[in-house]
């Protein structure tokens, strides 16, 4: 099984077709470290998130994973570290 990495981009593009883009956020500029609440995700947003991820990807995410994960580097970590079990597992 090739190892695919989740990214800054894949966030992105899953945040943005889940739940829209606050107009006064620029998701290009340097968000990994910015909360979520401050680019205008609440939780219901990043339920969605969620949900949408482990459709695509194939994993599933705990629930502390989306709770947890105040930033888009601590999400981008907790799915890559999902992808990562699942590659292991598989092989």
């Amino acid at each position: 099984m090739d190892k695919h990495e989740f990214t800054l981009d894949d966030l992105k593009r899953i945040l943005i077709e889940g739940a829209g883009a606050e107009e006064s956020v620029d998701l290009d500029g340097d968000i990994l470290d910015e909360d979520f609440e401050h680019l205008g995700y609440e939780s219901l947003a990043l339920l969605e998130t969620g949900g949408r991820i482990e459709r695509e990807y194939g994993i599933v995410l705990d629930d502390d994973v989306l709770t947890e994960s105040n930033t888009p580097r601590a999400l981008i970590d907790a799915v890559n570290a999902q992808l990562d079990e699942a590659t292991q597992t598989a092989a």
